[in-house]
C-alpha cells in the first residue's frame, strides 16, 4: 500500500546506519548525503517453507507492483536528492560494494492474508 511505501521510504531515509567520527552508526543516507537505489525484487517475497520450488503467493501482482515502485520512486525523489533506479520488471545484474560488517534488511509490517 501506499501507507507502507511511506513508512519504508521514511525508515530508509532515517535509519542511521552510517559511522559518524568516532565510527559509531549514527548518521543516516540524508546525513552523509548518500544516495538511495531503489530497485524492485519481486523474489524478496519468496516463501520456501514447504516444498521445492518458492511459492509467490505474498508478492504483488506485476501491475499492483509497477505502480507501488513508481509511488515510491516518486515519493523518494520528491524528499532526498539522490535516487536512482532500476527498471520494473527487468532482468537486471546490479554490482555493489557491501562496505562493512552490516547487512540490515527493512522490513515493514506484512499484509494481512486476504
Amino acid at each position: 500500500s501506499e501507507a507502507e511505501a511511506d513508512k519504508l521510504l521514511a525508515k530508509l531515509l532515517k535509519l542511521r546506519i552510517f559511522g559518524d567520527d568516532e565510527g559509531k552508526m549514527n548518521r543516516s543516507v540524508q546525513d552523509v548525503e548518500g544516495g538511495l537505489l531503489l530497485v524492485s525484487q519481486f523474489t524478496l517475497a519468496a516463501d520456501t517453507a514447504s516444498g521445492n520450488r518458492p511459492s509467490f503467493k505474498q508478492a504483488a501482482a506485476p501491475d499492483e507492483g509497477r505502480r507501488l515502485y513508481d509511488y515510491l520512486v516518486q515519493q523518494a525523489q520528491a524528499a532526498h536528492v539522490q535516487v536512482q533506479t532500476g527498471r520494473f520488471a527487468a532482468d537486471m545484474q546490479v554490482h555493489l560494494v557491501n562496505d562493512g560488517p552490516v547487512t540490515v534488511p527493512l522490513r515493514i509490517a506484512p499484509r494481512p492474508a486476504a
